[in-house]
């Protein structure tokens, strides 16, 4: 698994390229369109192609989301370990990536993916199975008061 300890920021210069990576940095169109929060991080939402169930959340830099667009699988930036992972290289449940969308907002990824095994660290199939939080529900008539 490629990793760096180097800070986010400065990633892409520093950062070994793995197998299959087409270009050494992401493609500059792309990099000005993201909106980085102060440690030069974007969220990636992770999400089942085929049933669309939400998998979990990570967190990208530049180099991460040019390692995930050229190899085929999802590379995320570890904030608590200052390093990148690639999803499945320990656990063996490798998420192939199926496509990769920018928000409206520049500040946000969707990663669709054909997730390999459990998605969450916990070996449950997403990071949010079981998970749930008392809210109050509502129809679109009842919130309208109709």
């Amino acid at each position: 698994m490629p990793s760096s300890t180097s800070s986010p920021q400065n990633s892409a210069s520093s950062s070994p390229q793995g197998p299959g990576d087409a270009q050494p940095f992401l493609d500059p169109a792309i990099a000005d369109a993201l909106k980085k929060d102060d440690a030069g991080l974007v969220a990636a939402v992770v999400q089942q192609y085929d049933t669309l169930e939400v998998l979990m959340l990570g967190w990208m830099d530049e180099e991460a989301l040019r390692r995930t667009l050229t190899s085929g699988r999802v590379t995320f930036y570890s904030r608590s370990r200052s390093e990148y992972w690639r999803k499945g290289d320990t656990s063996g449940h490798r998420q192939w990536v199926k496509g990769v969308a920018l928000d409206c907002d520049g500040d946000a990824l969707l990663v669709t993916v054909d997730q390999e095994g459990a998605a969450c660290h916990t070996g449950t199939r997403t990071c949010f199975d079981g998970r749930n939080l008392p809210a109050v529900t509502a129809d679109r008539s009842d919130a309208e008061g109709f």
